[in-house]
């Protein structure tokens, strides 16, 4: 067996409706199904929920929970706000730089562009508190095969010592921020 794609991300919202009207006006997603139940398919626990669906593009859908009887939403505290996020491409830079300027209009507060050498990011939070991020790919073919080339020694040295490899070190060193 062989992963095809990811079917679908599903994350949990604090209200379905507005965080539907929100992707759709700042990220400009297609709605594309709802289902709510009383009851979980999975477990039968009797859970009323509202189930919304989003595309993405190219087949990537993201997905979202509401629960009204459970407990508030809330994160993982023993993780800092910057590590789990959602990572989105766009095509181009002038489309990236086009997003923040709509983002920042729209009152959201907006953290980049972030050069990574090998993409541009930009960083923001939805208003359910997910860290989103919007990237546009700037590497070459020879920076990604230099990567490649050292994955699985970076990884093997993490696994060893718990102190970042430096084999990549290049990606965010000073002469590359231009």
């Amino acid at each position: 067996m062989k992963i095809k794609q990811i079917h679908h991300v599903a994350y949990r919202c604090i209200d379905a409706k507005q965080t539907v009207e929100w992707y759709v006006k700042h990220l400009n997603m297609d709605f594309v199904l709802a289902i709510a139940e009383d009851e979980v398919p999975s477990t039968k626990a009797p859970d009323p929920y509202m189930h919304v669906f989003l595309d993405a593009g190219h087949g990537n859908v993201l997905a979202f929970f509401e629960l009204p009887t459970q407990a508030p939403m809330d994160r993982d505290h023993n993780t800092p706000a910057w590590v789990q996020h959602l990572a989105m491409e766009v095509e181009t830079m002038d489309e990236l730089l086009a997003a923040k300027e709509r983002l920042v209009a729209a009152g959201i507060s907006v953290i980049g562009p972030i050069n990574h050498t090998i993409f541009k990011s930009i960083y923001f939070f939805d208003p359910n508190g997910h860290r989103l991020e919007l990237a546009v790919n700037t590497g070459t073919p020879e920076m990604m095969q230099r990567l490649d080339a050292v994955k699985w020694e970076m990884l093997e040295e993490w696994s060893q010592t718990r102190k970042a490899p430096k084999h990549a070190a290049w990606m965010h060193a000073p002469e590359v921020k231009a």
